[in-house]
Order: structure tokens, then sequence, then C-alpha cells
């Protein structure tokens, strides 16, 4: 059974290797212009042989140049549908025009821009990779694009360092988010579990049809949410 033939994307180990390998050679800004959902989404894709190596503009002719020596193919031109290999950019929020959504915090991969509801959001810049995601989610368009590397583009305007912070900032962001979403699921079990022990309180029916129906209605969500948190 080959790769991707296996359920649930399941992958051979060898290609679990090669994933990691190239997983390791791609510049972690997690900015999903190859038409995946973040870098290791890619890797894996590469790895199965359902991508192709021209499709990450962040990593430029050379990270296509890698990713053709580590796969054994020729090097071919970034494919401009995914987008041209420019500068490296930051953002920066304009003070005067944010109005505190959080919406730009949420997009943000690596947990760059710092804030709360209703106050002034601000771009850590050392953590910014220059995704651009944060863009189209801001509804007052107080975000901006700011060169950070001049001429230099691809690999050139980013290092292995700045790739590696990127990748433990994303990481360790998609734990807490799991994290957080099991602490979510557990509170909505509890309150379904309370309302279930003591139904006629919490209800205004007192039918007792009526009170039934809502009792197996209650409890078929508190086993999804036991089966969600089980699977998280």
């Amino acid at each position: 059974m080959t790769a991707t033939s296996q359920p649930d994307g399941a992958q051979q180990p060898e290609q679990a290797a090669l994933a990691a390998r190239i997983l390791d050679a791609l510049p972690q800004t997690q900015c999903t212009r190859c038409g995946y959902p973040d870098c290791r989404g890619y890797a894996e894709a590469l790895a199965n042989g359902t991508a192709a190596i021209n499709q990450c503009p962040p990593g430029g002719e050379a990270g296509v140049a890698r990713l053709a020596r580590l796969l054994g193919q020729p090097s071919v031109p970034l494919n401009p549908v995914h987008g041209q290999e420019t500068p490296r950019a930051v953002m920066w929020i304009d003070e005067n025009w944010c109005i505190g959504c959080t919406l730009c915090i949420k997009a943000c991969p690596t947990d760059a821009i710092v804030g709360t509801r209703k106050r002034m959001h601000t771009v850590i810049e050392t953590w910014c990779t220059g995704c651009e995601l944060c863009l189209p989610v801001c509804p007052v368009d107080c975000i901006e694009v700011e060169n950070a590397s001049g001429t230099q583009t691809g690999w050139d305007a980013w290092s292995a360092e700045q790739a590696a912070t990127a990748r433990s900032r994303y990481e360790f962001r998609s734990i807490r988010l799991i994290q957080e979403e099991r602490k979510r699921v557990e509170r909505l079990e509890k309150r379904a579990i309370e309302k279930l022990n003591d139904l006629p309180a919490h209800s205004h029916h007192t039918d007792p049809a009526v009170l039934d129906k809502k009792r197996q209605i209650i409890e078929a969500a508190i086993a999804r949410a036991r089966a969600k948190r089980t699977s998280a």
C-alpha cells in the first residue's frame, strides 16, 4: 500500500522521513501560498509526489534548487501561480486606525502580533515571517507591508535561524490552540452535564415528553464532546 492510498493521509516510514528532511529545507513562513495549510503539509505532499518543487515563493529560486537536490529532480522556475519571489516583508500596524478586533492575532501563524480586544495591536518584527495572512482579515486595512530585506529575496533574505524560530513558534502555537480547544470542549461538556442532572430547573418546559427529547439532545452533545476530546 502506498502512502497516498493509506487512510487519513498516513505515510510509510521512508516517506515520513523524507517529509521531515523536506520540512527542514523549507523557510517555515507558513504562508500557505504553496496551496497547503502549512509548510509541513507541503513537505508531506512533496514526499508523496503530489506537489511540485516550485510552489514556495518565500524560498524563491534558491528554495526550488534545495528541493531539487533533495528529491533528485531538475530545478525548474518558480511557478507564478503561487506568487513571485520578492524581498522579505514584515507587517506594521497603524495605531491610528487599529480598532483592536484581534482578527489579525488569530490569523498570525507565529503569534507575532500582540494586543487585546479594543486595544491597539503591535507586530513583533523578529517573529513576523511576512506571510501576510493578517492582511485579508483586517476590517479597516490598518496593516501595512514593509520591505525588510532591501533587494535580497528568497533565502538571501531569510536565514536558517529565522526559519528555526518561525517553526518553533508555529509548532508552539499549534499545541496551544489544541489545548485551548480541549479546554473549551471540557467546559461545554461540564455545563451540559450540569444541565442534564437538573433538566427541569434549566427548562421552561414541564412536559415529560419535551424534557425527554431535550435530554436526548444533551446526551448526544455530551457524547460528541467526549469523542472530540478523545480524538484531539
